[in-house]
C-alpha cells in the first residue's frame, strides 16, 4: 500500500494555508519549531491554532512579523502592544495585558523570547497559541536568492527538506526575475522572500517529509480575478509572478468569480515542487483530512484541504489499468508531439554572456538549451545556440535570445519527439532520502536518480556520487517492482 497526499485547491493556495492543512494531518509541530529556530533566523513569532471560516473548523498557521506591522497577506487584524511600539494589523481584535509570568487565558497559550505575557480577548471565538521566539529584527533587509539559500542551508533537516525548500524559492526568483525583467541573482525578496515566506516554505517542506507520503497530487488551482496592490502599484490577479510560474511547470488554473488573489506565488512554488502524479488512483482509502484556514473572504469557504490517501490493491489494479488504456489509445507517450528547434550561430558573445543566457534561457521555459562549437567566416571560432521549446514558448525565449546574446537573427524549425512518461518520487537509502526520475515506455521503467538531490546527499553524507546514485538508483527500482 501507498500513501498519497492530496492538497483540493478550490480556494487557491498559498503557504500559511499549506503548513496549516500539513499540520491538521499531523505533522509535528514542535519538531517543526526546533527546526526553524535551527536557522538562526530573528525577528518573527508563530501563530498555531484553530479558525472557523464558513462553519468548517480549520487550522490557522501564521507568521507575524515584529516591528513594522507587516501583515502576512491577511485581510483581518490582530492588534499587539508590546511597550515597543510594535503593531500588527492581522484579523481578529484581541486586547493585551503584559506581565513578567507565564499565563494563559481562555486556553490560548504564549510563549515569548522576552518574557512578555499577552492575555487575550477574542471577539470571533478564535484560538491561537502564539509561540514568540525570535523578537530582534531587521524587518526591511532585502535578501537575494543566494542570501536565502543560505540560510535555509543551516536548518538542521533532512538533505530532502533543504532541497525542496531552495527549489521552491528558486522558481519564485525566477518568476520574480521574468516579471520585473532582472537577473535572478538581482531578485530581492523584499515581498514573496521576506521572513515569513522562508518561514511557510521551508515548514511546507519540513511537514511534508515529516508526513512520509510516498507520492502527491495537487488539484488545478481556483483563482480569483481583478487587481491587488502590492510595493509597486496596482497589478493583475493572477499576479505576474504567479503567472509566470504556472506558465512555466504546467499549473493548471480553473478561473473562478471571486474577486482577488487565491493562489499566491509562494502557493504556486509549492504546487510546482510537491506534485509528483497529475491524477489520483482509480480507488483509494481516506485516511485523514487536514484543513488549513486562509485569511481572506470568498464565495467559498477559504480553506486549503488536504487529504491523506492510502491506495490498496484493487486501487492499484485499477491504477494500473486505467494506465494501460491510456498508453495503447496514445500513438505517443505524454509530453510528446511538435516542439520548436531555435538556432543562432554567435562568434562575438564572452563565455560569461553565454552562460548567462543559457541560465536565463531555461528559466524563460525552454526545454534544453545546448551549444555546439563551429568555425564561422575569417576562421573565426564560434557556436551554434540552440534552444527546444513549446509553441507557448518561443516568443518569449526568442526575446531572450535577443536580449542576452549579440545575435541578430534567429533560425527555427519545427520538430517531433517522443518523450517517456515520467514522474519524481523520493526514496530513502542509506545516505539519506534521494528523488529520483522514473520514466515508463509500454513495459519498460527506467530509473535516473536527480543530480542535484544526490550531489546534496553525498555532501550531507559524506559518501562518494557513484555509491548514493547507485543506492538511489537501487531504491527506486525496489519501490517500482514493489508499487508499480
Amino acid at each position: 500500500m501507498g500513501k498519497i497526499l492530496y492538497l483540493e485547491c478550490n480556494s487557491g493556495i498559498s503557504g500559511d494555508m499549506t503548513v496549516g492543512a500539513l499540520l491538521d494531518l499531523g505533522a509535528d509541530r514542535e519538531a517543526l519549531v526546533r527546526a526553524l529556530d535551527s536557522m538562526q533566523v530573528d525577528g518573527y513569532h508563530l501563530h498555531f491554532g484553530r479558525k472557523v471560516t464558513c462553519g468548517l473548523d480549520a487550522y490557522d498557521f501564521d507568521v507575524h512579523l515584529e516591528g513594522d506591522g507587516h501583515e502576512h497577506g491577511h485581510e483581518h487584524t490582530h492588534e499587539y502592544e508590546h511597550g515597543h511600539g510594535h503593531e500588527h494589523t492581522h484579523g481578529h481584535e484581541h486586547s493585551h495585558e503584559h506581565g513578567h509570568s507565564h499565563d494563559k487565558e481562555h486556553g490560548h497559550e504564549y510563549e515569548h523570547g522576552h518574557e512578555h505575557v499577552h492575555a487575550h480577548t477574542h471577539e470571533h471565538g478564535h484560538d491561537h497559541d502564539h509561540v514568540h521566539t525570535h523578537p530582534h529584527t531587521h524587518p526591511h533587509v532585502h535578501r537575494n536568492l543566494a542570501d536565502v539559500c543560505a540560510i535555509i542551508d543551516r536548518m538542521d533537516a533532512s538533505a530532502r527538506v533543504k532541497e525542496r525548500a531552495r527549489r521552491m524559492f528558486e522558481i519564485v526568483a525566477e518568476a520574480e526575475s521574468k516579471a520585473h525583467g532582472l537577473p535572478v541573482e538581482q531578485v530581492h525578496f523584499h515581498e514573496v522572500g521576506a521572513i515569513d515566506s522562508i518561514i511557510d516554505i521551508v515548514s511546507t517542506a519540513f511537514c511534508i517529509e515529516a508526513l512520509g507520503v510516498d507520492e502527491i497530487v495537487v488539484s488545478p488551482l481556483a483563482e480569483g480575478h481583478g487587481y491587488v496592490r502590492c510595493q509597486h502599484g496596482v497589478i493583475p490577479v493572477p499576479v505576474p509572478a504567479t503567472a509566470n510560474i504556472a506558465a512555466a511547470h504546467g499549473l493548471e488554473f480553473r478561473f473562478t468569480d471571486n474577486d482577488g488573489e487565491m493562489v499566491t506565488p509562494t502557493g504556486a512554488a509549492i504546487a510546482a515542487v510537491l506534485a509528483t502524479r497529475k491524477t489520483l488512483p482509480g480507488g483509494c482509502r481516506i485516511l485523514k483530512i487536514g484543513m488549513g484556514a486562509g485569511n481572506k473572504e470568498f464565495r467559498q469557504a477559504n480553506v486549503l484541504r488536504a487529504m491523506l490517501l492510502e491506495t490498496g490493491e484493487s486501487a492499484q489494479e485499477t491504477a494500473a489499468q486505467e494506465t494501460a488504456a491510456q498508453e495503447s489509445a496514445a500513438q505517443t507517450p505524454v509530453d510528446s508531439g511538435a516542439l520548436w528547434v531555435m538556432e543562432a550561430n554567435i562568434d562575438d558573445c564572452t563565455g560569461e554572456m553565454l552562460g548567462f543566457a543559457m541560465e536565463e534561457l531555461f528559466s524563460a521555459g525552454a526545454l534544453d538549451v545546448w551549444y555546439t562549437p563551429i568555425i564561422m567566416k575569417k576562421g573565426r571560432p564560434a557556436c551554434t545556440l540552440s534552444v527546444l521549446c513549446r509553441e507557448a514558448q518561443r516568443e518569449i525565449l526568442e526575446d531572450v535570445i535577443f536580449a542576452q546574446t549579440t545575435t541578430i537573427g534567429i533560425r527555427r524549425y519545427r520538430a517531433e519527439r517522443t518523450a517517456l512518461e515520467r514522474k519524481i518520487i523520493s526514496v530513502e537509502t542509506q545516505y539519506g532520502g534521494i528523488q529520483v526520475k522514473v520514466c515508463t515506455r509500454k513495459q519498460h521503467t527506467y530509473c535516473y536518480p536527480e543530480y542535484e538531490s544526490v550531489k546534496e546527499t553525498c555532501r550531507a553524507a559524506g559518501a562518494d556520487f557513484a555509491s548514493v546514485y547507485q543506492a538511489a538508483e537501487q531504491a527506486a527500482m525496489d519501490y517500482v517492482r514493489k508499487h508499480g
